[in-house]
């Protein structure tokens, strides 16, 4: 397909993917805030689904500066949101966690916990957990192994870590981020128990479409991540659209096999979220 007006035609309402389908972390990709708004006119609901490590409102004031307006979509879901709600009624894994965190991550990913009863230790050695955020995408070191020593003394300390970004990288105007979920992988890969929430797991796809209000067979899910976006709607029974514009930066003429050797099938694929 060549733009998304054809796929709009097909389907009630969307969930959307932030980072790599929308902006690249600076500034909207083009033709992004001219199909929104088409999609709003045509009385289609947007919901971003996003697998940042922060709150919805933090997300729609970033947002906002970016030009992207609350009037182009109709909310958001995040991995941070989900983080949230899990350690405040200390529901599934989270029963069983402590009370004293340690924060992986950065000040700006603090609303993810600050408003709930946790205390923040300064050392992981003193924590019942690590919360991951993931690095700074501005300031922090992009180097994995530069995390190392916090990673060590939560496994020697044997204390789980909850990530809030199952990401392992992102594009950020250009240059690759690495984020939370690839420091929970090297956590992992030493024997660290890793509680997770976002995509693709299909489980926070639930509050998504609730927020949404469409059918799940008449929702199509727009991502740019094979691994996360499309492996995860395509775990949560939604249709998937594809987008190149961001962490794979295919050509379209190598993405069909690019996804089937992920032994994946996206309903469409297309070179960006274009009208």
């Amino acid at each position: 397909m060549s733009g998304f007006g054809e796929l709009a035609q097909q389907y009630d309402g969307f969930i959307v993917d932030l980072w790599g389908v929308v902006h690249d972390g600076v500034t909207p990709y083009p033709g992004v805030l001219d199909c929104l708004a088409r999609l709003r006119a045509a009385g289609k609901p947007v919901v971003f689904l996003s697998n940042a490590p922060r709150r919805p409102s933090g997300i729609a004031a970033m947002l906002a500066n970016m030009g992207i307006v609350p009037e182009l979509y109709h909310g958001i879901m995040s991995s941070g949101e989900a983080v949230h709600l899990m350690l405040r009624d200390r529901t599934d894994e989270a029963a069983t966690l402590g009370r004293r965190l340690y924060h992986l991550g950065p000040p700006r990913d603090r609303d993810v916990f600050d408003t709930l009863p946790y205390e923040e230790a300064g050392d992981p050695a003193a924590a019942d957990f690590i919360l991951n955020t993931g690095p700074d995408d501005v300031l922090g070191p992009q180097d994995p192994e530069l995390y190392r020593p916090v990673l060590e003394a939560g496994l020697k300390a044997g204390i789980p870590m909850v990530c809030a970004n199952p990401d392992y990288e992102v594009v950020r105007g250009g240059q690759r981020i690495i984020c939370a979920g690839l420091l929970a992988e090297l956590y992992k890969a030493e024997g660290g128990r890793v509680i997770q929430r976002g995509k693709p797991d299909p489980a926070i796809y639930t509050p998504t479409l609730a927020m949404l209000g469409t059918a799940r067979g008449r929702t199509l899910a727009v991502g740019d991540s094979l691994r996360t976006d499309i492996a995860g709607a395509t775990a949560a029974g939604i249709d998937s659209c594809w987008v190149l514009s961001g962490i794979h930066a295919l050509h379209p003429e190598n993405a069909s096999a690019e996804a089937a050797a992920h032994q994946l099938s996206p309903t469409a694929i297309l070179p960006g979220l274009i009208w």
